[in-house]
């Protein structure tokens, strides 16, 4: 496909799409309704429908009975440890091969022209921005995500108290990915203060140019806080599949922010967009787009960033002014 119908590439070779993100069209007032129609599929796909199937599978093929989940044993808490990593391993790395091993569209779409693999660094383990993301994600990340889900299938597992309300399951389903977004940004916004961010943050954004291993290259208390987001459904009216729904869309879903491409070919005339342009933002610039235009927080408090120089320029404006402050404190 040609990536200049859409988009063009600076003096760098940096690629960017023409056009300007946009928040969720509803919270444009006045609302355009055929804009908000015409955006529905893509709350749907291409992401949120596979991830709560996946969802459903574990439920189904992965997990023990519940009974057997209402007894912490080694057996059952092993068996979904291993299920993660190999899900993981398959997700992550089907993406990975593709696109940066056999960089299967080469750099059309991709927002920075080179490859991690292309190049060593210090600040990386074993100077190698690969090998340490995927250790990351091994190590700390799927063990965080395992126990989380070993906590909180325990606990629904022990009281057998969870709704069976068919319209209750389904509004909690749809505001899944709300109540990621709203965790994700407030979260996101502590872990950027400075302490936090020197000792723990600091080392997610060691990825500027990331790539699909960047996703859950953390520090464990990231992690962990990232993660948290499945206890919200032990204190709303929700079930034990739709926990998981929460926690695959912060696992899984972590994913196509990470991409490093615009679009995603699958085919000669055809792609799709994995919503990956906003959080690359935010690695390239730092102090902005701390959540997604789903929820209008970075809208709110002035640090979203659209892509256009327009924002470019009030960022920097935000930043000087900064600067100015803490010079005169």
């Amino acid at each position: 496909m040609d990536d200049s119908q859409i988009g063009t590439r600076n003096a760098r070779g940096e690629w960017a799409p023409n056009a300007n993100l946009k928040i969720a069209p509803f919270y444009r007032l006045p609302p355009d309704w055929k804009e908000v129609v015409a955006w529905v599929p893509h709350y749907f796909l291409p992401w949120n429908i596979p991830i709560a199937l996946s969802a459903v599978a574990y439920w189904a093929f992965a997990l023990p009975p519940v009974e057997t989940m209402a007894t912490l044993s080694v057996g059952w808490v092993l068996k979904l440890l291993v299920v993660n990593v190999v899900a993981v391993a398959l997700f992550y790395g089907f993406f990975e091969w593709r696109l940066y091993v056999r960089r299967a569209q080469e750099n059309r779409f991709k927002y920075n022209p080179t490859f991690p693999a292309d190049r060593t660094s210090k600040v990386f383990w074993f100077g190698h921005q690969n090998l340490e993301n995927i250790l990351r994600t091994f190590l700390f990340g799927v063990t965080v995500w395992t126990a989380i889900e070993v906590l909180v299938l325990w606990q629904f597992a022990q009281t057998g108290l969870w709704q069976t309300n068919p319209w209750i399951i389904g509004v909690i389903a749809l505001f899944v990915p709300v109540i990621h977004q709203a965790h994700f940004y407030c979260i996101h916004r502590l872990i950027h203060t400075p302490f936090l961010y020197k000792w723990v943050h600091s080392i997610h954004h060691r990825s500027v140019n990331p790539s699909p291993w960047s996703s859950l290259a953390m520090h464990p208390l990231e992690h962990a806080l990232y993660f948290a987001s499945m206890l919200w459904h032990l204190v709303l009216p929700s079930s034990p599949v739709l926990a998981l729904y929460q926690l695959h869309y912060a696992g899984f879903g972590a994913i196509p922010g990470h991409m490093g491409f615009d679009r995603i070919e699958v085919g000669e005339e055809t792609a799709f967009d994995p919503h990956a342009y906003g959080h690359y933002l935010h690695h390239k610039y730092f102090e902005v787009n701390y959540g997604d235009g789903l929820v209008p927080f970075d809208k709110l408090f002035g640090t979203y960033h659209d892509g256009s120089e327009e924002a470019a320029q009030k960022m920097r404006a935000r930043l000087k002014a900064r600067a100015a402050k803490r010079a005169t404190a």
